[in-house]
């Protein structure tokens, strides 16, 4: 299954950008079905895209099959020449950053960060596989890419001047987005803003958020598995940020176990699914607004099993509360959340781009002008779930 990019907004108005020449073709006939010949193919060249892609292509070969058409591509001196500048002004670009970015990777070795490592790998991994060939750059997408770039060192003379670190690494993503504008123009910002954008959540969050964050999510998870607990049947009570379990055993909800962690693991996994799942943008709000209840109602499953084990054992308790099928409780309980918020989603509207089955095809393509475009190249999304969802229950189809 294919999805089109979600830079760009979705549904039956969707603004259509000029093609790069590697997706512009024409459709022909033949014996089976209707078939996109994309137009250097058609030329006679040979190129990547025009070679067929299986239907059940999985995540590692379809990477390395872009992994190689990336590097056909860079045979050509239109194709190389962007990215031999994309590649120079980024390292330029770190070399600036390296303090910022070894600040960073310290904050990793931190428990509420250890998945920082992971944003950078997936970020250039999405980069690899959302890659589209380079369209000739166009004088405003320089002049916007050295906008960003002056605002950014502005920026960072200023976090100089006063001291803010935190703010200081976060400018890198600006500019690293106004890099890949410069050198790459606007087709690539389409299509690379998105993995860019996500390396934001490697870095940790200023202290004073940190400070402001963690006090409430303490006493709310307390207040909730305490109300949990007592619904269960157990003998608990809240006192402050602890909470009694009969007359032997006390629960101290301390720092680690206010959730920030899981708050920022899920919310990064939430802008993620936005990113990759090619749903539609009401669809996308609503995920990227119940990522943080989710996540705190998934720390506060947490406590509350912890709290049960006490019935079983405190030893038993206090082994579970830090142990890895704690945080894959979390995880499983997180992502189940959210995979059935998007499966219930696609059941509560229905897309005007899925035409009822008694229309004809060719009705439907004399409505939207009779133009059709060759599916964009995207991320593969699990049978079921996103804006095609429930046709099959509804009876209806694309025309």
């Amino acid at each position: 299954m294919t999805i089109p990019s979600p830079i760009l907004p979705v549904g039956p108005n969707r603004p259509t950008p000029a093609a790069p020449e590697s997706q512009q073709g024409v459709f022909q006939s033949g014996a089976a079905a209707e078939v996109f010949i994309p137009a250097a193919a058609a030329a006679g060249r040979a190129t990547p895209s025009s070679q067929p892609v299986p239907e059940d292509e999985g995540l590692i070969a379809g990477f390395l099959r872009r992994l190689s058409a990336f590097g056909n591509d860079l045979r050509s001196p239109e194709e190389a020449l962007p990215w031999f500048a994309i590649a120079s002004l980024s390292a330029m670009l770190i070399y600036s950053y390296w303090p910022g970015l070894m600040n960073a990777r310290s904050s990793w070795d931190n428990p509420q960060y250890q998945h920082g490592w992971i944003v950078p790998l997936f970020s250039v991994l999405l980069l690899v596989w959302r890659r589209q060939p380079i369209a000739p750059v166009t004088a405003s997408a320089r002049m916007t890419g050295f906008v960003i770039l002056a605002a950014t060192f502005l920026l960072r003379l200023f976090c100089a001047k006063y001291r803010i670190v935190t703010f200081d690494m976060y400018t890198f993503v600006p500019a690293i987005l106004g890099v890949f504008l410069v050198a790459g123009g606007w087709s690539v910002f389409r299509w690379a803003a998105a993995p860019l954008a996500l390396l934001i959540f490697m870095y940790p969050l200023p202290d004073e958020a940190q400070r402001y964050i963690t006090g409430p999510l303490q006493t709310f998870n307390t207040m909730v598995a305490t109300f949990v607990l007592q619904t269960l049947g157990f003998d608990a009570f809240r006192d402050g940020n602890l909470i009694r379990l009969g007359q032997e055993h006390v629960m101290n909800v301390v720092d680690a176990c206010a959730g920030l962690k899981m708050l920022t693991i899920f919310v990064w996994l939430a802008a993620v699914v936005i990113v990759v799942g090619g749903l539609h943008w009401w669809e996308n709000l609503v995920i990227g607004l119940s990522a943080i209840p989710i996540a705190i109602i998934a720390n506060a499953m947490r406590i509350t099993t912890a709290g049960m084990l006490y019935g079983v054992s405190a030893e038993v308790a206090e082994n579970f509360h830090d142990s890895t099928p704690a945080a894959l409780l979390m995880m499983g309980l997180a992502v189940g959340f959210i995979m059935l918020e998007i499966k219930l989603l696609s059941h509560v509207i229905v897309s005007d781009e899925f035409q009822p089955a008694f229309v004809p095809a060719a009705s439907v393509a004399a409505g939207a002008g009779g133009a059709r475009r060759p599916a964009q190249p995207g991320f593969p999304v699990l049978s079921g779930f996103g804006p095609s969802a429930g046709r099959a229950e509804s009876g209806e189809k694309e025309g």
